[in-house]
């Protein structure tokens, strides 16, 4: 049985430097050891190896609020979804931060709700890419408001804020062989610390 790691994000020129696609740029560099924004991407994105593990790449080419409808095909039983990884947006989180969890709720992250209620399990590795400035302590610069946050995560990133991307970018691969190699325990361990 496969690892699954799934990008978030929507599909289509519009969002495609949106920080709300964070997820889904994160996936394009696990496929092609590269950071690129112009990259069209297929909902299917390719099988790769992590060691002797086999992982399939997957971008949904449905809206982030229906990504369920996406993973759902592939992710047929709870034991399928101990294999997925979930790669997305979090703008509670600054930029350049990225926390693993396992088995929590949404947080009101609609493309992972969208995902816990067709998969009918939460029990699934998360990956959260931390898209907020920083303030002065440290802490997420977050927007109140829906029609703020609404506008902060559909809009696009800032040159300096894809340049931390890029860093998040080189991370990952290392982050998806931990958790691929030494499970996910270890994964949270090293990587949530930082």
């Amino acid at each position: 049985m496969a690892y699954i790691i799934v990008g978030l994000g929507n599909p289509g020129e519009k969002y495609q430097n949106s920080r709300h696609n964070a997820g889904r740029m994160l996936l394009y560099y696990l496929a092609d050891g590269e950071f690129s924004l112009d990259k069209k991407i297929n909902a299917l994105v390719s099988d790769i190896k992590v060691g002797k593990e086999k992982v399939k790449l997957v971008a949904p080419e449905t809206f982030m609020n229906n990504s369920g409808k996406s993973v759902a095909g592939l992710v047929k039983s709870v034991k399928v979804a101990e294999k997925l990884i979930v790669i997305y947006d979090d703008f509670n989180f600054p930029m350049g931060k990225i926390k693993i969890s396992y088995n929590r709720s949404s947080g009101g992250h609609n493309g992972l709700e969208s995902i816990i209620k067709a998969v009918k399990t939460e029990a699934f590795v998360r990956i959260r890419i931390g898209v907020a400035p920083e303030n002065a302590k440290g802490e997420a610069k977050v927007p109140h408001g829906d029609d703020k946050i609404e506008k902060f995560i559909l809009g696009d990133f800032k040159a300096d804020e894809i340049k931390e991307m890029a860093k998040m970018g080189k991370k990952l691969p290392e982050i998806v062989e931990t958790i691929v190699k030494e499970g996910k325990e270890k994964a949270m361990s090293v990587y949530n610390a930082n």
